[in-house]
């Protein structure tokens, strides 16, 4: 009903903090609502990164990597496939495939995705991050 939409993306776990994005199971359902709908294109995303408590640099790049991996994860989803299960009454395939999409690794897809990129894999941004902490941001102080 409307052309694009805003989408504020948090983890609100206390009022005040504790808002960065992780990979949750609520993250991947709204990529995955996001894909299977085809409203990539409508809505704009925008994340939360506050949390006191950590590196503001390593609180945005966890924040976006996960809504990333979670977009990954969705458009990898054979969505096409479980609309013609669903549509042919195949519930007890399309429930099956579903279970095991589960357990399906994306790892190598988003590793190969941070190589085309030019960024660090796994957890060897965070080096980069702290680097960037002790020769930037702490000579700020």
């Amino acid at each position: 009903f409307v052309p694009e939409l805003l989408l504020h993306v948090s983890r609100g776990v206390r009022w005040d903090s504790d808002h960065v994005v992780i990979l949750s199971d609520e993250l991947r359902a709204i990529a995955e609502e996001l894909v299977r709908g085809g409203f990539l294109d409508r809505v704009h995303i925008g994340l939360d990164f506050f949390d006191a408590s950590i590196n503001r640099v390593a609180a945005w790049v966890i924040g976006t990597r996960c809504m990333i991996k979670a977009l990954l994860i969705a458009l990898l989803e054979p969505t096409d496939r479980l609309r013609e299960m669903e549509a042919s009454g195949d519930h007890t395939g399309r429930l099956a495939l579903m279970e095991e999409l589960k357990t399906l690794p994306f790892g190598a897809v988003w590793d190969y995705y941070c190589e085309r990129q030019g960024v660090p894999a796994g957890g060897a941004w965070l080096d980069e991050v702290r680097r960037y902490e002790r020769d930037v941001l702490l000579s700020r102080q």
